[in-house]
């Protein structure tokens, strides 16, 4: 490495390519500075006696973890491959790969066709033992830098939760407040709405004959105006999914939980045509706390969603209930809000939770 040397004249009749790069959509609004500096780059190659400067920023707001594709990389792939670059410049070694296996690939083509990698730090010749290894020691930093970030995001979100200040998304109803913190829609006919789909269920026991309860009524439903946000809402006729999501979600009995979905799969990301069912997308509980919702069901809700996922005999065609959930507190004894009567911890039952305090 040595960033003073001048490069070989038959570098430089190739053109130079600059890898702009951030991680997020809300880091290319904000992040306003970074991307100057990566832009400056430019500058950086004609320094170097580069006449051809090209710029490759088709990855703004993409991560580079390997989850994703990256059509502004895989355009930098096939340049190499073609012989057109002299050097890629870049500001740091995260910005081109956050996995070991799109970095190696880029120097392996880098040192076949004797192409420089240049950051802020110097020239790299990917040929050079010495260089190859400093190079490889930035890839893997930049791998085990990810991997630190997330465990440090993880771990703030989860001592949040603890705290029951976690603001996740809410079912209709309730409505988080700037100062009070959780609390019911102000708009009654929004509560009187989840209310009396959970009274006709008490009547009636069955999701199938509330909703024709309803129906028969001319009930209308909300439903978010973005499909979102649940500050403003159209009120269509109510459909069978509004009933079985209200009687399902365990937040009406006071639960307070977030899982997220895991990415998917490699080879789905390698082979895109092929469908990916939606029973292999698993769930796993990241962030638990203590409960702090207030309820409307009156503990209805959590008997609905056992009778919903009762499995069934051998031979039978098997409901859907969807992905497990994972328990923080495995093993404790689960309770009915209204009669306090234990309700088994079975394995295919899926929320697992413990009630709110009443």
């Amino acid at each position: 490495m040595n960033a003073f040397s001048p490069l070989p004249p038959a570098l430089l009749k190739r053109k130079a390519v600059v890898y702009v790069r951030q991680s997020s959509q809300s880091q290319v609004m904000q992040n306003l500075e970074s991307q100057r500096r990566q832009y400056d780059l430019v500058d950086a190659a004609r320094q170097h006696g580069f006449r051809r400067v090209e710029v490759i920023d088709d990855d703004l707001g993409l991560s580079a973890s390997g989850a994703v594709a990256r059509p502004g990389f895989e355009r930098l792939v096939a340049w190499l491959c073609a012989g057109d670059v002299g050097a890629v410049l870049c500001f740091d070694a995260s910005r081109l790969a956050r996995n070991g296996r799109d970095w190696h690939h880029l120097l392996e083509l880098c040192g076949l066709v004797d192409a420089r990698v240049i950051d802020q730090d110097g020239v790299y010749n990917p040929c050079s033992p010495n260089d190859r290894l400093l190079l490889g020691m930035k890839g893997t930093i930049s791998e085990f830098e990810l991997g630190i970030i997330r465990a440090r995001m993880l771990d703030a979100a989860r001592a949040k939760a603890r705290r029951g200040e976690l603001r996740i998304s809410v079912p209709i109803g309730y409505i988080w407040y700037r100062d009070a913190g959780l609390g019911f829609d102000p708009d009654l006919r929004v509560q009187e709405a989840v209310r009396l789909i959970f009274s006709r269920f008490r009547e009636l026991r069955s999701g199938r004959q509330v909703l024709l309860s309803l129906t028969e009524d001319k009930l209308c439903f909300p439903r978010p105006t973005d499909g979102r946000s649940t500050t403003t809402f159209d009120w269509t006729p109510i459909r069978y999914r509004n009933v079985i999501s209200v009687l399902k979600n365990p937040f009406y009995v006071g639960v307070y939980l977030n899982a997220k979905a895991r990415s998917a799969p490699r080879s789905s990301m390698v082979a895109p045509a092929r469908p990916m069912a939606m029973a292999n997308r698993r769930r796993s509980g990241k962030f638990f706390s203590k409960i702090t919702t207030a309820r409307i069901s009156n503990g209805t809700n959590m008997n609905a969603t056992r009778r919903c996922s009762r499995p069934t005999p051998i031979g039978k065609r098997r409901c859907k209930i969807g992905p497990r959930w994972r328990a923080l507190l495995s093993g404790l004894a689960v309770v009915a809000g209204a009669c306090a009567s234990p309700i088994p911890a079975k394995r295919h039952v899926r929320f697992t939770a413990v009630n709110a305090p009443i």
